[in-house]
């Protein structure tokens, strides 16, 4: 109970709302694999879909498409499941 209303006091579903777009078009850029994938880390928390088992290849699957395409194509062809 306190977890839900200090969220929602001090972290108005806006700002929630800007964090899981933020999130949804994370891409790698500039930043190293290990930089992106701590950014990716941090970021996935603001969206409850990808905290779950189930989800669990989805978020794979999200972290690899957000990957510069140079990177991409080395990991491409493994198929990593398990983040």
């Amino acid at each position: 109970m306190f977890k839900r209303g200090f969220l929602t006091k001090y972290f108005p579903a806006d700002v929630k709302n800007k964090k899981v777009v933020e999130f949804m078009e994370l891409k790698q850029g500039n930043m190293s694999v290990a930089e992106y994938a701590v950014k990716f880390e941090s970021m996935c928390a603001f969206s409850p879909h990808y905290n779950t088992m189930e989800a669990e290849e989805d978020k794979c699957v999200k972290f690899e498409s957000g990957l510069r395409p140079d990177i991409k194509h080395f990991i491409g062809f493994v198929e990593i499941r398990n983040f």
